[in-house]
Parts: C-alpha cells; sequence; structure tokens
C-alpha cells in the first residue's frame, strides 16, 4: 500500500448509489474508488496503489482514506464555496471566513448560531446550515471510522447506506448484525470486525450469526434443513464452540423467529414456512377434480390419434385433474404433448398462461410452442423495490391453464410463490425431467412431488421414430440408463468425441473448432450458435481458462475494463449470473458486450436485442460467456454445444450432469476430454443428497 496527500480539486464522475468516483487532485492526480464526495479544497490522505489505465494512464486507486479540513483562510473559502451547503456559494462564504477568518471551521462545528452575526443570517438559514454542516461531515467520519475497523471504502459505503449515522456504533457494538442487513457481508468478515473491536468467541452475538450463515450456506448447496448433529459439528469447526443439543442459542433464534427446529432437523424459519406452504397448496388442489365436459371429450377424441397412448393420457389427465406432472426426456414427444394440451383448452376458449423459472427457458418455450410464454417472476409480477410477488394469495392469478417448464430448476422458496398465487379453478400442469439437475436454490422440488405420489404424474418414455435419428437423444437416453455413447464418429452423425488426455491441450482444440471447423463446415456462428460448457470453473480446463482463451482467440474488440479477473472488450460474450428484477434480465441469459466507459466503470450490454447500462455495482452480475459451467447452462438450448471432460473434474462427474449438458444440444453435441471421465460420470448415478422434507 502507498499513500499519498492532496488537495481535492474537481470530480470528473461521482455515482451517489455505489460511491465510485473519479477525482483530480490540485497537483494533477486522478483517483479513483469507492469515496465520499469529497469538497474542492479538501486535504485528504489517501492509502492505496498506482495503476496504469490503458486509456487514461497514471491513476491512484484508493482502499482508504482521511480527510483534513484546509487550515488557511483561501482554501476555506473554496471549500465552503464548492457548495457542499444549501445556501452557501462563493459570495457567502468569502463573508463567512471575513468574519470569523481561519476559525470558520471550529465555529461551524461547535459555535454555528454565531453564523447570526453575519447579515442575512436567519434563524432558519442558520437551521439549514446546521443540518448540511452535519450531513456532509457524517458520512465521511463515519466511513474514516469504519476503515479503522479493516473495511474497505466500498463495504464502508455499503454500512452506512444501510445505517447512517449508526454506522459505527453498530459496527463496535454487533458487527454480526452487518451478515444480516449488508448484502455482500459474510459472516467471515463480520466475524474479523468482531475480534477487532474484541467481541468474545462465545458470544451470543458471534455464535447466533454463525448458526445463520451455516444454515445460509446449507440452503445454497440444496439443503432445505440440516439435521441438528450435522448443525452442530459444523458449529464446532468453523466457530470453535460446542453448541448442543438444545442449546440456549437455538432456542433464542427459534423465539426470534430466525429458525425452526422440528423432528431435530433445523431450519430457517423461511424455508420451512415456504416448505410446509407448498405441501399445503398442493394438498387443496389435489381435493377437487375438474369437471370434464362432453365437449372437452369430443375434442380429446378428435385431436387422440395424433398422438401416442402416453400422450394421450397426459392430454386427458390434463383436463381432468388440477395438477398433472409430465415427466420426459429428450425425444419423448414432450413439446408435443404440450402442444396438445394447451390445443385442446384453446379450443374450449380457455384462457392459458405459459411460465418458466428462467428468462431463456421461457424464451424457448414460446419459440417451440408458438405463443407467449413469460419468467415465473414476470407472471406474479414481482416488485424489487420491496421484495414482494403482485400475484399471490390474496391476489390470485386469473387463468383456466398455466403450464410451467424445467420444473426441475424451481426451488423451494419459487415454488412457494407460485403456487400461493394459483386459483383454486386453475388446471396446473408441471413439465420438467426428472434426470437432469435439480435447483441452484434450495430444495428438490421436482423429486420430492413425485416420490411423494399424491399428484398424478405421466412420464413420457417412447423415443419417436424421428428422435431416433439423432445420436444426441440416444446419446441422453443411453446416459441415462448407465451405458456409454456411441463413440464411432460416423460422418452424418450429430454426436462426437474428441479425445484428448493432456488437459492443457483442450482449450486450444475447443477454440480451433469455435474459430475454424465448426464455422466452416457447419456455417455457425461462435457467439451465437455454439457454446462450450465445463463442469467446474477451476482447473485447466475450467470455464475461467476456456474463457480466457476464446476470448483471445475470438474477440479482438476494443478493451474496455477490466473487472473480476477478466479484462471486457467490444463484442465479448456475457452471462448474467443473478436476476436483475428491475432490468428483466435473469440468471442464464446470455448478452453481448456493446460498449462501455472506463472512467465511469460501466458497460453496455446487449441482451435480446435491448442495450443495458450496467455500473459499477452491477458488475459483479456478469461474467465471460464464452465458456458455462453445465449448471448455468439449464433451462438452456443451443444450436451447438462442446463440453470439456476429464478426469480432473471426479467431483463433479455425475450422470445426471453430463445427461444435463448433453440435451443442452439442438443440432450438434462434441465432447473432448477422455472416456475414462465419461465412464466415470455415466457410472456415478449417485445424486448429491439433499436434506428436504417436503411430504416426508
Amino acid at each position: 500500500m502507498t499513500t499519498i496527500h492532496g488537495i481535492i480539486d474537481i470530480y470528473v464522475y461521482h455515482n451517489n448509489e455505489t460511491g465510485y468516483s473519479v477525482v483530480k487532485l490540485e497537483d494533477g492526480t486522478t483517483i479513483v474508488g469507492i469515496l465520499p464526495h469529497f469538497n474542492a479544497g479538501e486535504a485528504v490522505e489517501l492509502s492505496g496503489e498506482w495503476i496504469n489505465h490503458s486509456k487514461f494512464g497514471r491513476q491512484f486507486r484508493v482502499e482508504s482514506f482521511k480527510t483534513h479540513l484546509p487550515a488557511t483562510e483561501e482554501g476555506i473559502i473554496k471549500f465552503l464555496g464548492s457548495r457542499i451547503i444549501k445556501g452557501i456559494g462563493e459570495r457567502t462564504a468569502k463573508k463567512i471566513v471575513e468574519r470569523f477568518g481561519d476559525k470558520t471551521l471550529d465555529i461551524l462545528d461547535n459555535n454555528i448560531e454565531r453564523l447570526g452575526e453575519i447579515r442575512g443570517f436567519s434563524k432558519r438559514k442558520i437551521e439549514e446550515v446546521r443540518k448540511g454542516w452535519k450531513a456532509q461531515r457524517g458520512i465521511k467520519d463515519a466511513m474514516i471510522a469504519l476503515q479503522s475497523f479493516g473495511i474497505t471504502s466500498g463495504i464502508a459505503m455499503k454500512i452506512y447506506k444501510a445505517y447512517g449515522d449508526q454506522s459505527v456504533k453498530i459496527v463496535e457494538t454487533n458487527p454480526y448484525q452487518l451478515t444480516y442487513d449488508v448484502w455482500g457481508i459474510g459472516f467471515k468478515l463480520a466475524d474479523k470486525i468482531g475480534q477487532g473491536v474484541g467481541i468474545s468467541r462465545d458470544h451470543p452475538f458471534r455464535i447466533k450469526a454463525g448458526i445463520i450463515f451455516i444454515l445460509n450456506e446449507a440452503g445454497k448447496n440444496g439443503h432445505v434443513y440440516l439435521p441438528e448433529d450435522e448443525l452442530i459439528q459444523h458449529c464446532s469447526q468453523m466457530l470453535d464452540f460446542e453448541l448442543a443439543q438444545s442449546d440456549q442459542m437455538l432456542i433464542d433464534l427459534e423465539r426470534d423467529g430466525q429458525i425452526v427446529v422440528k423432528d431435530r432437523k433445523v431450519y430457517l424459519a423461511n424455508l420451512y414456512y415456504a416448505e410446509a406452504g407448498i405441501a399445503n397448496s398442493i394438498k387443496k388442489l389435489i381435493s377437487t377434480k375438474l369437471e370434464t365436459s362432453l365437449e372437452s371429450e369430443k375434442l380429446l377424441k378428435s385431436i387422440s390419434d395424433r398422438f401416442s397412448d402416453e400422450q394421450v393420457v397426459a392430454i386427458k389427465s390434463s383436463i381432468e385433474n388440477k395438477i398433472l406432472i409430465l415427466n420426459g426426456g429428450p425425444g419423448t414427444g414432450k413439446t408435443e404433448t404440450l402442444k396438445g394440451i394447451i390445443k385442446l383448452y384453446d379450443e374450449m376458449k380457455k384462457k392459458i398462461f405459459l411460465a418458466a423459472p428462467t428468462g431463456r427457458a421461457a424464451k424457448r418455450m414460446s419459440e417451440v410452442v408458438g405463443r407467449e410464454a413469460k419468467t415465473i417472476h414476470r407472471m406474479l409480477e414481482y416488485n424489487p423495490t420491496v421484495g414482494i410477488f403482485n400475484y399471490d394469495k390474496n391476489n390470485k392469478l386469473e387463468a383456466d391453464l398455466i403450464v410451467i417448464d424445467e420444473v426441475s430448476m424451481i426451488d423451494t422458496y419459487l415454488m412457494y410463490h407460485l403456487l400461493e398465487a394459483i386459483n383454486e379453478n386453475t388446471a396446473l400442469v408441471l413439465v420438467g425431467d426428472t434426470n437432469q439437475l435439480p435447483s441452484v436454490g434450495p430444495g428438490n422440488v421436482l423429486h420430492d412431488l413425485i416420490n411423494a405420489e399424491i399428484i398424478p404424474v405421466v412420464t413420457l418414455t417412447k423415443i419417436f421414430r424421428q428422435a431416433e435419428q439423432s445420436q444426441i437423444i440416444i446419446a441422453a437416453h443411453q446416459i441415462n440408463k448407465g451405458t456409454l455413447p456411441n463413440f464411432s464418429n460416423q460422418k452424418e452423425s450429430d454426436f462426437f468425441f474428441i479425445e484428448e488426455e493432456d488437459n492443457s491441450k483442450i482449450p486450444e482444440i475447443i477454440l480451433d473448432l469455435c474459430k475454424r471447423r465448426l464455422p466452416s463446415k457447419y456455417n455457425f456462428d461462435p457467439m451465437t450458435d455454439i457454446q462450450v460448457l465445463s463442469p467446474m470453473h477451476r482447473g485447466e480446463t475450467g470455464t475461467i481458462i476456456l474463457n480466457n482463451t476464446l476470448q483471445v482467440g475470438l474477440n479482438n474488440g476494443e478493451a474496455i475494463l477490466k473487472y473480476g479477473g477478466f479484462t471486457y472488450r467490444i463484442g465479448d460474450k456475457v452471462m448474467q449470473l443473478k436476476n436483475n428484477y428491475e432490468k428483466e434480465i435473469f440468471n442464464g441469459d446470455l448478452g453481448i458486450v456493446t460498449g462501455g466507459n472506463t472512467e465511469k466503470k460501466s458497460l453496455s450490454l446487449d441482451f435480446n436485442g435491448k442495450i443495458f447500462n450496467y455500473d459499477a455495482a452491477e458488475l459483479d452480475e456478469i461474467t465471460l460467456a464464452y465458456a458455462a459451467t453445465v449448471h448455468k447452462s439449464q433451462g438452456s438450448e443451443y444450436p451447438c454445444v462442446i463440453l470439456a471432460l476429464t478426469s480432473s473434474h471426479y467431483v463433479m462427474l455425475q450422470r445426471n450432469l453430463l445427461y444435463t449438458a448433453v440435451t443442452r444440444a439442438m443440432k450438434l453435441m462434441i465432447i473432448v476430454g477422455t472416456k475414462r471421465a465419461i465412464s466415470m460420470a455415466v457410472s456415478n448415478n449417485r445424486i448429491s443428497k439433499r436434506y428436504t422434507s417436503l411430504f416426508k
């Protein structure tokens, strides 16, 4: 870390939301970083590092700072005259300094009523100045104090936005509260601060926050709860604290409504009630059947000769039951069955809604069915400002039929909100493939609903003749049955395997496929038609190295900015990593970099023909997407998929992962790696255990 001193001159850029700033000092130095709004003439002591910007040259990136109010009369006039306080410009600043000289700032701090000695300062104006002076000092004083706890300026800004003038007090008394209230602050950072302010390792604040952190981490791994013994073990390892069964900490957390303990299972309260809510909603839906009319039976009979026996059973079930699960793999006619259900309801002049968990899945559903499909969040009209759905148990969706695709991707929280909004007169069809990977979020909803055996389930098994022509579909079903796919690489096949034992060579092989071989033979566009997948981020064949290799080889566009280990360029393919409800861009959506502003640290991105601006606070929502993980590809289909698969991915080599990757490909599937890795994946049908209790 380097420390420099200077006087603030002008702001080139300042983002009020994030605090990201570009500032010039009087000596011409450019400083960048997360900063409060300094004022012209203010003396600053800055710690950070020198960086060389490709376009703007040498800059100083600030990690922490201290401020020193100007001491000279000239400096004070410049400082106050920069309109830091409403109603005080350069002229008024000169009047104040003429009266109080170099004692001006002390007067503002300790005896502001003396401004009444100056003509034009009424009691009302003095009060306005008092409020303005306090406000501009508050954020800087708080941020400086927070930095003394080892908190970076970026995190300090988030804390101040959450707590305002109470920031320092809260951090000093209970820094673990930050883990509940401030997004981006986890237990480890709070614990570091806690140790710094002298909170003991066995303090209830620390232990309770640790328990909640462990349960949240379990949710990220798909669990709805943790067995009490396992939670105790995790607490012992992470907190160095022996939590006992029926410990006072657990009693307090349950009393405060943060957790639920039942049958020696410990849940986060919101997950417990979400899972219980799903069960209650399902019970209500299955308690009554739909009344089939003579008209519906005639319509069903008129179209039944176009469908297989399995498909007819599914279509008939959709007009008899309030809820139906339509399950099936590729080539089994799931889409045609769905079209049949929709056609039947159309013929009966019924109101139909279609939805899917992600934007990509909804778009694909629209394309194959031929009518509008929305994300579940859009259908339920999620309001990100207040974090609630417009459609809920008190305002239900008005529809005769709701069809939800890619149900295996739906976690416990989303399924709860969906079912809450289903009207008692609505038929619900849940479409999915149980052999795919489960949801990224907590729960294993589709599997649990099927295993409960209380909902009608139609599983399509017959592979149709046209599908039998595709080696992709044949390979997917072979994998699902636990047998190795055919590696013959016949000339007209749509499924190929390229063997390579040397992991370090695989990125270049994939680059050659994307840049030369596939565009030449199939006329594929590497940006829009080809998606490279890998089971993992790390390693020689992980997405990080693959993205760097493919970016260098495929895109020579202008470099815009560095962020998150990547240098983004014009024309880069990017992926959204989390749902952004304000922009209506969802986890897994693909976009292209069209521009950016290096000084403002922002990017312009094209998602489906619409341009969106991502500022510094939103850049962690995207990543390069030349290569993506198999998990991130769920709900999407691509003309061509290239999968890197080697034994180095052994911790991820499972049958459902390989099956999910293969079923993403529409026209061409290529696996680059080793037969041993494929064999390991095919033979490993041990699905990672998830602790769920839906209908159990």
